[in-house]
């Protein structure tokens, strides 16, 4: 079947799972709060098949991201706000507008062109739709994870001067943040002194995504990179310890390390 042909097939199956006589009762009970948790995990399960390789699991994801968004097409159609032909114009539209170099005839001088004239379109259409916030800043999603918005408030700076000149500096900024931290520590109880840990331990985090972005690091592959190899670690400590007839709760944190080097060691095996 056709891409199109496909996409209908979809469509109809969303309109009739939401469908009030014969629809599906939990699909019923779903709205736009509700169902964007799960855009969300959908999203991140597409970034983890695209970072393990596997095209086939990709395949799957992005299925279950395009039901995400024939969702909440389906549920806003209900209210007649907006249907998913809305949804495609708008992107096709948005598309076609913020890339007059490919479809109208502009001309641009390499990728940070097409990113500086991005942005002035994106500023041009924020003005268009009365929005009266004229930062560097603006627009950039509050829903957005954290680390992600710290790396996007960094670099709409960087776009206006205000950076550092490379990374030299930044990693000084980080030992500065770290010694900060450990003043914090030093001060006395965790319990006692949460609220000061907290705001130097962010004032941390925040350089160090400044530092990824100087490096051309993506901060969330930077982490899915060091959580997997938590994880690989951890699990061959466990089996380890399993082999040994032992349990890792109940070795002391020495014994512990020494498994932890031995894995370490086993990965650098040729």
């Amino acid at each position: 079947m056709s891409a199109t042909a496909e996409l209908e097939r979809l469509l109809a199956i969303m309109a009739r799972l939401r469908d009030p006589q014969q629809g599906c009762p939990w699909d019923l009970q779903q709205d736009f709060a509700s169902i964007a948790p799960y855009t969300i995990e959908e999203a991140y399960e597409v970034a983890d098949a695209i970072d393990r390789g596997d095209l086939d699991d990709l395949q799957d994801e992005l299925g279950d991201l395009l039901l995400q968004v024939v969702f909440h097409a389906q549920m806003a159609s209900e209210r007649q706000a907006f249907a998913f032909a809305d949804v495609a114009r708008s992107i096709s539209d948005k598309m076609q507008r913020r890339h007059p170099h490919v479809f109208a005839g502009a001309t641009v001088d390499g990728a940070e062109a097409v990113n500086a004239n991005w942005d002035a379109i994106k500023r041009a259409e924020r003005a268009a739709k009365g929005h009266t916030d004229t930062s560097a800043l603006a627009g950039i999603a509050r829903g957005l994870p954290e680390w992600q918005r710290a790396v996007k408030l960094q670099a709409r700076a960087a776009r206006v001067g205000f950076d550092w000149p490379g990374p030299a500096p930044v990693m000084d900024k980080v030992r500065e943040e770290l010694d900060e931290v450990a003043a914090e520590f030093a001060r006395g109880p965790v319990a006692d002194n949460h609220a000061r840990l907290q705001e130097e331990l962010g004032d941390l985090l925040f350089v160090c995504a400044n530092l990824a972005r100087h490096a051309k690091v993506d901060v969330g592959a930077a982490l899915r990179q060091a959580n997997h190899k938590f994880e690989r670690r951890f699990r061959a400590m466990e089996a380890q310890a399993d082999a040994a007839g032992q349990s890792m709760a109940a070795l002391d944190l020495d014994a512990q390390e020494q498994l932890w080097q031995q894995a370490k060691a086993d990965e650098a095996k040729p």
